[in-house]
């Protein structure tokens, strides 16, 4: 890597590391400079001379001044001074700090770009919802932290594949396609009284009305056919009643329509799984893999780690069932793989999926799941260490839920009852924009408190208009100036000497660490907090300097420095998902 385009952070460290080799045989990676809290501490402090004493036997502050010596010489360093009981107070020269602006400038969009991931291959899988519905306001918040997170992983150094899960097999798509076929009867004067636990939201009537325009009368049984030795339950009976008639229901389904059946579940999923692209699409998330979970069972994968399981010595029978002994690799109890009728469960085919993705050889796997999945991580960690599986390169997120604020009063929702804020709803009202950044403002592991009016409004208080403002006043200023952008990319910087210029400064060497930070904790919230402060430094210095000055020098260094810092807050808000519009 060249040294031009190095950090001024990474430069300094490395003279200090080869001051450490010039006084001690010791390894210096652990002596690092930080950032004082106080600004007359210096633009750096470092404390390897507290470290080193024992070692060279001799006076922190005596070891701290043998360092400052031992430096080599360099363009960065203006002074060091030693503080307390051995500290160094570094101050970087002006010259040294001004030169990220034409850093920036030159390297455009890739500023920022790290090798953090050493482009080991990673497979992130994120939404992964049922289906059986339209998105919801939860499964926004995963879209959009599973696709921030990509994106700032793929700045890191990454080689990123997104997926998404379809769960296009198992009962919850039979208990869709029973529902929509209900609906369906209900168009011809059917009275059979629809399951409270069927789907029950307006969207399995709009897909009935569409398969009566397109199968006419084909799908029609009467309701003393479809009710034949059927006994509905009554309000009184417990949930184990109501989910049993479902099955019932859904056999009759299947005996009444025979082949229809199976095409009358492809339509439906057909129907669902093109809603949720075109809104996770119009949302700016797209995948580059959808891996159908059916898929599982018609390759005989399923099938295929079971056997493997058992063939390892780590399954039983107890109750007629197929047990995993999945206490043997910590989770609290043994989980059923296989039930008494035959049928694999879902356990069993998400072995089978994590099983696939190691086998695809990606260096490391991402799940982002719900916080309600929270239990779930043990048993298939066991599971995939039962097949010789490396765990340690499965890393799961975990996205807590969200509450949506009206006027100060909480939003009700509920999913059982279809009453569920939809996440193309949530779009329409407060928009894409507002969405994307409100969602991954806090760590995705906390929950959620969704302010709509504060999302629409035009105020400072609003984090994503604060921000796109910052961008949108920036270039405000360069229209007004109105002349060729390239003669400010390596303009002399020199009259840049105010506080908030070199705060700029800093917060633009701070980006590639700001990157690196939040790759590795998967935390895109940390780019949204930097993108905040940016926003902040750049409002503070517009309001107490003019741009537009008679001095030309002085006018184009100051437009050079915004410049650089509109480029950052345009990628910034991009691997958000966020626009960055020029006007507002």
């Amino acid at each position: 890597m060249n040294n031009a385009h190095l950090s001024l952070l990474t430069e300094l460290n490395q003279l200090f590391h080869q001051a450490i080799g010039r006084i001690a045989d010791v390894d210096a990676t652990s002596m690092s400079l930080e950032r004082p809290k106080q600004s007359n501490h210096g633009d750096y402090a470092h404390n390897g001379a507290l470290q080193l004493a024992k070692l060279v036997k001799l006076p922190p502050r005596e070891v701290a001044q043998k360092l400052i010596d031992a430096l080599p010489d360099n363009a960065l360093i203006e002074r060091c001074d030693i503080a307390g009981p051995g500290f160094i107070n570094v101050f970087v020269k002006a010259s040294a700090k001004q030169r990220v602006v034409h850093q920036v400038h030159h390297k455009g969009s890739a500023w920022g770009n790290t090798n953090f991931g050493h482009q080991r291959s990673l497979l992130i899988e994120f939404v992964s919802s049922n289906p059986t519905g339209p998105l919801h306001v939860g499964h926004g918040r995963g879209a959009s932290y599973g696709d921030s997170v990509a994106n700032i992983l793929n700045k890191a150094g990454f080689k990123v594949s997104k997926e998404y899960y379809v769960n296009d097999a198992g009962r919850q798509m039979d208990i869709l396609t029973v529902s929509t076929w209900l609906r369906y009867l209900a168009l011809f004067g059917s009275t059979i009284a629809f399951p409270s636990n069927g789907y029950q939201g307006e969207y399995v009537t709009d897909m009935a009305k569409l398969i009566q325009s397109q199968w006419s009368n084909q799908l029609y049984h009467a309701d003393e056919f479809v009710l034949l030795n059927l006994n509905p339950p009554t309000h009184t009976e417990d949930d184990e009643a109501i989910e049993r008639y479902m099955d019932t229901l859904i056999a009759r389904a299947k005996f009444l329509l025979k082949d229809h059946y199976h095409q009358l579940h492809e339509q439906v999923l057909s129907l669902q799984l093109s809603d949720c692209k075109e809104d996770l699409n119009e949302f700016g998330v797209s995948f580059d893999m959808w891996f159908s979970e059916q898929s599982l069972y018609t390759s005989g994968a399923v099938k295929k780690v079971v056997d493997q399981l058992n063939a390892q010595g780590y399954l039983y029978q107890q109750d007629g069932a197929l047990w995993f002994k999945s206490t043997q690799f910590g989770d609290e109890k043994d989980r059923v793989v296989q039930r008494e009728n035959g049928i694999y469960t879902y356990f069993a085919s998400d072995i089978a999926y994590h099983a696939n993705k190691f086998e695809r050889g990606f260096d490391l796997l991402v799940d982002v799941w719900g916080a309600d999945h929270h239990g779930y991580i043990p048993r298939v960690k066991a599971a995939l260490k039962a097949l010789g599986f490396n765990t340690e390169r499965l890393i799961i997120p975990l996205v807590q839920f969200v509450s949506l604020y009206r006027g100060g009063e909480k939003v009700q929702m509920s999913t059982r009852k279809a009453q569920f804020v939809t996440l193309r709803e949530l779009r329409e009202e407060v928009g894409n924009d507002p969405a994307r950044l409100f969602y991954v403002l806090r760590k995705s592991d906390q929950h959620l408190d969704f302010d709509l009016d504060l999302a629409k409004s035009h105020s400072n208080d609003n984090p994503v208009y604060y921000i796109q403002y910052a961008h949108a006043r920036i270039h405000s200023v360069l229209h007004k100036w109105g002349q060729d952008l390239n003669t400010l990319v390596d303009c002399d910087l020199t009259p840049l000497t105010l506080e908030h210029e070199f705060k700029l400064m800093q917060l633009l060497e701070d980006y590639p660490d700001t990157i690196n930070a939040a790759a590795r904790d998967y935390a895109p919230h940390t780019l949204a907090f930097y993108l905040k402060e940016v926003a902040a430094e750049l409002h503070s210095y517009y309001n107490s300097q003019q741009f537009l000055v008679d001095d030309v020098t002085l006018c184009r260094a100051r437009l050079s420095l915004i410049l650089a810092v509109a480029t950052v807050l345009n990628d910034g808000l991009q691997l958000l998902g966020v626009s960055a519009p020029l006007t507002m």
